[in-house]
């Protein structure tokens, strides 16, 4: 028997619509929820592992002094990426004893011109404390001895040295100036030495150098104050305008196991207020150079706060723009650069020519005129005042804003009359931060 002569009917999907719009918007989802897991950090390990750094709560990390500085009023924080080591402010870094030296001089370079960089040298060998007894916590070590950090092509004009260990109960002593203090019982002691080194901390019995500053020709007057032996003469083509590097040769002084004495987290807020020197209580402590460092694409930053609500703000612009793309009338223009081809060479060619004829003395009384003339545009003085007037219009207002601060008139004289490199830098910085005093 043969079947009707009309056609066979529609084979029916194997989905529906709703199903396949379910199937759609549920897989969506939870791509956007994987991209936001790996932004937040959730497949990273804890930083709490025992290790020398500032996420472990062992003897030998220092999480200790950072939760000390947060609660004397420091904003205290974990880098993760090599991004976040560029901000203003001091950076801690805690190099393991056989750290990439490349790295640990790329990641101290790039700094410099943000803020001090503290290095705290390594020197405990510890392993992980077995969990077999209830006492142990998660990220407890157990010390099995000591070594130097050896760290060739980094700073190899410094020589590290280690102590034999001490009897079980004497304990190593430490002077700074009109504060002393002890280390933890039978440890060994590390200290450094080095013609640039300007001693912060002795050990009592025989003045050994636990922590220093590199003497490199920049002017550090709030290290100096704290120091306790001079620096050295440098030649005045050595000056430049770069932030300190300092040396913590002696981890115990600053280390969890050595936080047990309150002298020493004195001895660390003192150090961190001397690098500052005034300057905003920021410290940013590095677990990149501790196997935590993570290249952090701007996908996955997008997911983040604060920067999730300008990503949902572009996807509603991406819907109007695709809606727009097929009602535009004529080609779209096209857009100029910002800056112009060779300005960034030009500015950098001058900058090289008025060093080389060592002419720096000359960009004194122009700089402060350019800054008397942002200031006078920036309080809105009138265009008839002439540059007298004008400078004493601008100390009123800063004597209005910031009663203590010294006037923008003795400043700018004190710029004008710098002749040396050091002098017109100190100057330089101090009418910069009149200028932000008075413009923030």
């Amino acid at each position: 028997m043969s079947g009707p002569m009309g056609g066979e009917g529609r084979a029916a999907g194997p989905f529906s619509p709703r199903m396949a719009l379910a199937l759609v918007l549920g897989g969506t989802l939870l791509f956007f929820a994987v991209l936001w897991m790996i932004g937040a950090g959730m497949s990273e390990s804890k930083a709490n592992n025992g290790g020398a750094h500032a996420g472990s709560k062992g003897l030998t990390g220092f999480a200790g002094f950072a939760a000390y500085l947060g609660k004397r009023g420091y904003t205290a924080s974990l880098a993760k990426s090599h991004g976040a080591l560029r901000q203003p402010g001091v950076l801690v870094l805690t190099p393991p004893a056989r750290a990439n030296t490349e790295q640990l001089t790329q990641v101290v370079q790039s700094h410099r011109a943000a803020g001090p960089t503290v290095i705290v040298v390594p020197k405990w060998f510890a392993f992980r404390a077995p969990r077999v007894r209830p006492d142990v916590r998660e990220g407890w070590v157990e010390l099995a001895g000591t070594e130097a950090a050896d760290w060739k092509g980094f700073y190899d004009d410094i020589t590290l040295s280690l102590d034999q260990a001490r009897p079980r109960q004497n304990r190593g002593r430490w002077t700074s100036g009109d504060l002393n203090g002890t280390l933890p019982k039978g440890a060994a002691m590390l200290s450094g030495s080095g013609d640039r080194l300007v001693s912060l901390v002795e050990s009592e019995d025989n003045g050994r150098v636990l922590a220093a500053y590199v003497a490199d020709g920049g002017d550090y007057p709030g290290l100096r104050d704290l120091a306790l032996m001079g620096e050295p003469d440098f030649d005045e083509d050595e000056a430049h305008g770069d932030y300190p590097v300092i040396f913590v040769f002696e981890p115990d002084l600053l280390d969890n196991y050595g936080f047990t004495s309150p002298e020493n987290a004195m001895l660390g807020e003192r150090i961190l207020t001397a690098a500052l020197e005034g300057n905003d209580k920021k410290v940013v402590f590095d677990l990149t150079l501790n196997g935590f460092g993570r290249s952090r694409s701007l996908l996955t930053l997008a997911f983040e706060p604060p920067f999730l609500a300008a990503t949902l703000c572009l996807m509603l612009a991406a819907l109007v723009m695709g809606w727009r793309a097929f009602n535009r009338f004529g080609p779209p223009l096209l857009g100029t650069r910002a800056l112009a081809f060779g300005k960034r060479a030009l500015v950098s060619n001058a900058a090289g020519l008025i060093r080389r004829t060592r002419r720096l003395h000359l960009i004194g009384g122009p700089y402060a005129d350019a800054a008397r003339d942002r200031l006078a545009r920036a309080l809105a003085l009138p265009h008839r005042l002439d540059p007298a007037a004008t400078e004493a219009a601008i100390d009123r207002a800063l004597t209005a804003r910031a009663p203590g601060a010294p006037p923008f008139t003795a400043t700018a004289a004190m710029l004008r009359a710098a002749r040396r490199p050091t002098d017109m830098l100190r100057a330089a910085r101090a009418l910069h931060s009149l200028e932000r005093t008075l413009t923030k």
